[in-house]
């Protein structure tokens, strides 16, 4: 932003001139604003000559008075390019000089965002002059998710450094397309099969020392729960190719991400700060990604019976440059992914994993906890798909008639949606409603709160009712499947979350197990139904729970 008030300035001054207070009252009358901002006035101030006989003090040089003229009317352009660029949309009337609503996002809360959708379909803030237009209704969201041509993820401004400006979540068009051809082969029956074990025996290792704490009183169990979910990525992932402390040094530094992909945060890589400890973690990271790619090649190479992603991915490829599978999934399988290229590709599927499926497995917990009539109905699904054998595995073919569980687990997305936005860069001028275009470089951030909180949709939809949800007696398609438009917890468009099968039976698999497993209690506060909005939600309180052994079932 700055820049553009230089480039006005460049325009409305001769050569070799400085700004003057005249310019001001100039912009302001050209401008039509009714007033400056008091910053602005009390610069002018400043600058006003000293009566006669008063002694001159040094705010009355000339390089400072010529210095504090310039500064002054560089924070005016910048009111204006902000106003010109903000429009009619609803928003502060003046941003805070330079840094905007940075104060504010410091602390951010779910109720603030809420405020922001309510104001209007579209609107307008700017953060460290970066200006946003936020869109709330399910029509705007759609349209910016769906239009690659004019808007591409960004994330965050720090996004790129941190995750790699080449990782393929930053590509688009068709290079983007043929990434996502060749990354649907992890997501199928097959390499689910291969998953499904590696988690269950994660999940019972971490249920196992939950149940045997010997603190009779309860204790936040979000980042516990987000260390199971990291390692059962981990491990999904990179199978044995990583030591144990290679795994934990991963699940340690990553926290440093998440940290930094808040979507506001100071945006330079200084010592210090979130992003600069944020790429040193990445840095960490993927050392071992690439040396975990590199060792599977070799062993797939080999003749290795896949065991984990990297295997299920790299055999494909071997399959597929020996001739197998149809024309387009030897087009995108056989060429050659650089360990780099496999790492960078994983080290996304960490960021979303850790963040995303810790949120949902957080609040799954805590929904099922406060809820306990559900809870009973997701046992008794349990016992009986599993036909009263809870130490048995959980196979596939389990999680496919889990009916009722799913049931839940879409309802618990649908109201406590891991992800309520995502910020898209507009490339060009972007026209999203017939009154209103973004300006070419606006960061356009689609929400889905108001989508997934829809009362024509979803009747009570600050409710937990995961019968909305379940098939109607008569055969008919539930309300809540009539529309699903509204149902944005995956995103949509081109870049829609990819890994939609592998999510939904990691956490039916892991609330399942749990449900037959354990019991627990759910310790409430004054901030339990208060939301952390980090890069997803989490209960304000951390979750406090209490584990005990369940006793088998008669």
């Amino acid at each position: 932003m700055m820049q553009n008030a230089s480039q006005v300035l460049a325009g409305a001054l001769p050569t070799g001139s400085v700004a003057s207070p005249s310019l001001l009252v100039t912009l302001q009358d050209s401008l039509k604003l009714a007033s400056l901002p008091s910053f602005a006035a009390a610069y002018l101030d400043a600058l006003k000559a000293p009566a006669a006989g008063e002694e001159q003090s040094w705010l009355s040089k000339p390089v400072l008075g010529s210095l504090l003229a310039v500064v002054a009317t560089l924070l005016v352009v910048e009111q204006v390019v902000y106003r010109s660029k903000k429009a009619h949309l609803p928003g502060a009337r003046w941003t805070i000089p330079v840094i905007g609503k940075f104060a504010d996002s410091m602390n951010p809360r779910l109720d603030n965002y809420k405020k922001q959708w309510a104001s209007g379909a579209l609107s307008a803030v700017s953060v460290f002059n970066i200006f946003i237009v936020i869109a709330s209704s399910n029509e705007y969201s759609r349209k910016i998710l769906n239009s690659p041509n004019y808007a591409e993820p960004c994330l965050v401004a720090s996004a790129k450094p941190i995750l790699l400006k080449e990782n393929w979540v930053f590509l688009h068009g068709k290079v983007h397309a043929d990434y996502r051809k060749a990354l649907n082969v992890l997501f199928t029956k097959k390499a689910l099969s291969i998953y499904l074990p590696i988690q269950e025996r994660i999940y019972r290792k971490y249920f196992k020392a939950w149940m045997n704490d010997s603190d009779p009183k309860a204790k936040p169990y979000m980042m516990p729960m987000r260390d199971l979910n990291m390692e059962t990525s981990l491990r999904v992932f990179l199978g044995n190719y990583i030591s144990d402390e290679g795994a934990q040094q991963i699940s340690d530094k990553y926290w440093l991400i998440t940290l930094a992909l808040q979507l506001v945060n100071f945006p330079l890589a200084i010592p210090g700060t979130n992003v600069w400890n944020a790429i040193k973690a990445r840095k960490i990271a993927m050392k071992h990604l690439t040396a975990a790619a590199g060792a599977s090649k070799k062993r797939m190479a080999e003749g290795g019976e896949p065991d984990c992603l990297l295997d299920a991915w790299i055999s494909e490829m071997i399959a597929a440059r020996a001739g197998d599978g149809d024309e387009e999934k030897k087009r995108v399988l056989s060429r050659e992914y650089s360990d780099h290229e496999i790492a960078m590709v994983v080290l996304s599927f960490l960021f979303a994993s850790q963040d995303a499926m810790t949120s949902a497995i957080v609040y799954l917990f805590q929904l099922m906890a406060d809820h306990p009539e559900i809870l009973a109905k997701v046992r008794e699904e349990q016992y009986r798909v599993r036909g009263g054998d809870v130490e048995g595995p959980t196979t596939l073919d389990m999680v496919d008639e889990m009916i009722y569980t799913r049931a839940c687990i879409k309802e618990s997305l649908r109201l406590m949606p891991p992800v309520i936005m995502v910020p898209y860069l507009a490339k060009k001028a972007f026209k999203i409603s017939e009154d209103y275009t973004a300006p070419a470089g606006t960061m356009v951030i689609p929400s889905f709160w108001n989508s997934l909180h829809d009362d024509t949709v979803y009747p009570k939809p600050d409710e937990f009712i995961p019968e909305r949800w379940m098939p109607l007696p008569e055969g008919g398609v539930p309300l809540a499947e009539q529309s699903p438009q509204n149902y944005m917890v995956w995103g949509s468009g081109p870049h829609k979350c990819i890994g939609v099968q592998y999510a939904s039976m990691h956490l039916a698999a892991v609330i399942g197990s749990a449900s037959v497993l354990m019991d627990w209690k759910h310790e409430r506060t004054t901030e339990s139904d208060e939301a952390q909005v980090l890069c997803t939600l989490f209960p304000k309180d951390g979750l406090p729970l209490k584990f005990s052994p369940r006793a088998a079932s008669s």
